[in-house]
């Protein structure tokens, strides 16, 4: 009888994926609810052909050194900023990730961040919760219109034009995007313009980031940007927390330079408890949920496993970040 591939998996998903991998490995799952510690990561996965692991994990060139069975990494997630893929590359290790599933799923946090923070939805719920509740209040927590405002994408990719189209096909919203490459169909579906950084800032009502980060974006939105916006509007990050300055954002949103903020990622993530942005009223801060629906985190783990199950057989991934690697692909 063959011997199963060895694999480490750093996280418990969904039972869809896990039980596939269990059936097919020789599969050891990490089931503390916090990530397992870097040395101790190095140290599993030094006799492993395959890895699963989410963004939480650390894989870099001296972790892959410590593993040379290691034939693939199954992503538990789109954004693979936790994986040197250049350093697996290198050493023919394929790398495969979860996109597509989750669109419907960010989006719609998106959406839900935008309108709960236009609506001051938090601090109104916190209000009713602290007994402050005694009738109705003409002048209490005003909140932002949404019919017929405008919408600033920063990424029109595949989420941005879903949030893209939820608020121009609900609420009639003019949507403005910046992005590296034209996105055709926005302008065509949603009549769309590109415009430069500066201008969507400016001119919008609601700006929801979905860029990838990288070097470039890294940062991107500093107080600089937050001052070009207007003292009206709502930001929304659902993409990734280092794409924002979040000192610069807590500045911001306490000086009144922007109305509120709703996010689903930080930097650092978590944020410390005492963290003062935290503890302001306009801002909603969810503990990065956007893809946390029963069929978008059951649709990932399928994609996991086969992902890992296609890379321990050789064959090429269904969703492969490095497919460049096929030729030197570890045997």
């Amino acid at each position: 009888m063959a011997l199963r591939p060895k694999v480490f998996v750093t996280r418990l998903i969904p039972e869809v994926g896990l039980q596939r991998i269990k059936q097919e490995c020789e599969a050891e799952v990490w089931t503390d609810p916090l990530p397992p510690p870097y040395a101790v990561l190095k140290q599993k996965v030094a006799g492993c052909e395959g890895l699963v692991a989410p963004l939480t994990d650390k894989i870099d060139a001296a972790l892959l050194d410590a593993a040379p069975r290691l034939k693939v990494i199954s992503n538990y997630a789109v954004g693979f900023n936790n994986i040197d893929v250049a350093a697996a590359t290198a050493r023919g290790i394929a790398v495969g990730n979860t996109p597509g599933v989750l669109t419907d799923a960010t989006a719609d946090m998106a959406f839900c961040l935008l309108i709960g923070a236009a609506r001051c939805l938090a601090a109104g719920h916190q209000y009713t919760l602290a007994g402050k509740w005694k009738t109705w209040e003409p002048l209490g927590h005003l909140g932002q219109d949404l019919a017929g405002r405008t919408l600033g994408v920063v990424g029109m990719g595949r989420i941005g034009y879903a949030l893209a189209k939820r608020c121009q096909g609900g609420w009639g919203m003019k949507i403005l995007y910046y992005d590296v490459q034209r996105s055709e169909a926005a302008e065509r579906d949603l009549g769309a313009r590109s415009v430069d950084l500066d201008t969507l800032l400016r001119e919008s009502d609601f700006i929801s980031v979905h860029t990838d980060l990288n070097e470039k974006t890294r940062g991107l939105f500093g107080m600089e940007q937050f001052r070009k916006m207007k003292r009206t509007a709502v930001f929304v990050n659902t993409a990734r927390g280092p794409i924002v300055d979040q000192k610069a954002l807590h500045d911001a949103l306490k000086s009144g330079v922007i109305f509120a903020a709703g996010l689903d990622v930080t930097d650092p993530e978590p944020p410390a408890v005492g963290d003062p942005l935290l503890k302001l009223p306009n801002v909603i801060v969810a503990p990065h949920i956007a893809s946390a629906t029963f069929g978008t985190r059951n649709a990932m783990g399928t994609i996991c496993a086969d992902n890992l199950l296609a890379g321990l057989g050789g064959q090429k991934l269904p969703a492969w970040v490095n497919p460049e690697v096929e030729g030197k692909r570890r045997k």
